[in-house]
């Protein structure tokens, strides 16, 4: 874009130089305004090069937003489903009903002194021993905990979207036998750019990270590794 300009601007010169040696002084003036418009022109077009890409910034940081706090909330459901039922759950309207009456458990730990058989059945040797002790208290409810002042209940909206959060599960070898389960939710950004210019979408899709959303997804959690965080900027967490 700022290689056309230039190359406006040097034509615009040229064509003056022309003019200049071969219009008449009578149709001057035409010309003249004519290369005034021409000038407006370039200068708007100028002007619009700089501020698109500020514009766009700005619209793109503001419906990124939006669309985070609901990739909290399902991060937030899923972490709460896996506390409880020990698994992540892939059906988002599952996640939702889940939530409706999900209890946390209260426990409470202390430690007792017991004593333990050292010995044989036959010698016994008692020895006291020192054991952790957990001990379920009750209960609290995790949309009241986790949710208050949250509509979780359209969480899986992709706001500024007709369209739902793409959720997957799975499982990962942390260790040699040891399965863990993982999650992701994410949304490709051309469906949140929608509308926007198409060349600064296409850069947006294929930023690497550092103050940008590395990749073509806005997304929390990953299927590669034991991950519940988000993959934007730290900034979006803390801009209210």
């Amino acid at each position: 874009m700022i290689i056309t300009l230039l190359a406006g601007i040097i034509g615009t010169v040229l064509l003056a130089f022309l003019i200049i040696k071969f219009v008449p002084l009578k149709l001057r003036w035409l010309v003249s305004l004519l290369l005034l418009s021409l000038a407006g022109y370039l200068g708007y077009s100028i002007y619009d090069s700089i501020m698109g890409p500020i514009r766009f910034n700005i619209e793109k940081k503001a419906r990124y937003a939006k669309v985070i706090e609901h990739l909290k909330m399902i991060r937030d459901a899923e972490d709460a489903h896996k506390t409880i039922t020990g698994y992540y759950q892939k059906n988002g309207e599952r996640l939702i009903k889940f939530l409706d009456t999900a209890q946390f458990a209260i426990i409470n730990t202390r430690n007792e002194v017991v004593e333990v058989n050292k010995g044989t059945k036959w010698q016994p040797i008692m020895v006291e021993v020192e054991q952790k002790v957990i001990d379920t208290t009750g209960y609290e409810s995790v949309k009241e905990t986790l949710f208050k002042g949250r509509d979780y209940t359209k969480m899986l909206a992709v706001p500024g979207t007709s369209v739902n959060f793409e959720i997957n599960t799975g499982f990962i070898q942390k260790v040699a036998g040891l399965q863990v389960p993982v999650f992701e939710a994410k949304v490709d950004k051309a469906i949140l750019l929608k509308g926007m210019d198409p060349s600064l979408v296409k850069q947006e899709r294929e930023a690497i990270g550092g103050d940008e959303v590395k990749g073509a997804f806005l997304a929390v959690g990953s299927l590669e590794e034991v991950n519940s965080n988000g993959n934007w900027p730290p900034f979006y967490d803390k801009a209210k």
